[in-house]
């Protein structure tokens, strides 16, 4: 008898131990997986996030964890479906704009500024206080003026339509040009004829003078462009990231 009740307090204690491990709760994988990513395991706090969100699909904080581990390992469209889908689910202000800070963050380190900027104030919607994001969204805004072709894309490829037409214009007006210019070339070549002394004479210094000007302007060029890159190169600091380290 003794025998048969071991027996059965042995089964009855597997049978708890397997309920337990089966009944592992999101939030306890949500805990495992951020202990992961404390330690900066980022592919073993994706797995167990994966598996709280098996769980339970809408755990928000689940999701957004996720998206963090993704966006850890550089899965940036990845991580931005994550973030959005957190953002969606998310009943909490400050943590959905966590979702959209990160999403800002990811499109500003791949200079979409003008993307990255929209997220930053759905952020600052969420979060008026922010001040990380609003630091973000100032920068993202001083780089999109320095980048003007990144503010619109569509309005470079007008430009291009619009330079081929002009081209084409120019083409034929050119050639109407070109006649006049032979005639007018016929009577200039007899009046060049006729100075070409004189412009001998005085060819040296204006070779010097030429030589000179060139120089400055070429030296002038070069300082302006020095500090161009050197006021791009201040202003492209890394984007603060004070949402992308909170785990829930």
């Amino acid at each position: 008898m003794k025998y048969i009740h071991y027996i059965i307090v042995t089964v009855a204690m597997l049978l708890v131990s397997t309920a337990q491990a089966g009944a592992q709760t999101d939030r306890n994988l949500i805990r495992q997986g951020n202990r992961a990513f404390k330690s900066q395991k980022w592919a073993v706090a994706e797995t167990q996030y994966r598996k709280a969100i098996s769980k339970n699909q809408k755990n928000p904080q689940a999701i957004y964890n996720l998206g963090c581990a993704l966006m850890a390992q550089q899965k940036d469209s990845m991580a931005i479906q994550q973030f959005t889908n957190a953002a969606q689910l998310e009943t909490n202000r400050l943590r959905r704009a966590a979702s959209y800070h990160n999403m800002g963050v990811i499109m500003q380190n791949h200079r979409e500024y003008a993307q990255a900027i929209e997220y930053y104030k759905m952020a600052l919607r969420c979060n008026p206080q922010d001040n990380e994001t609003r630091y973000n969204l100032a920068l993202c805004k001083k780089l999109l003026k320095n980048n003007p072709q990144n503010k619109d894309q569509n309005k470079n490829n007008k430009d291009k339509n619009k330079d081929k037409n002009k081209k084409d214009q120019n083409k034929d007006k050119n050639k109407d040009n070109k006649d006049k210019n032979d005639d007018k070339n016929k009577n200039d070549k007899n009046k060049n004829k006729n100075n070409k002394n004189n412009q001998n004479q005085n060819q040296p210094n204006q070779d010097k003078m030429s030589r000179e000007n060139a120089e400055q302007l070429l030296n002038a060029a070069v300082q302006q462009e020095q500090a161009t890159k050197r006021k791009l190169q201040k202003a492209m600091s890394q984007p603060r990231r004070k949402a992308y380290d909170k785990n829930w």
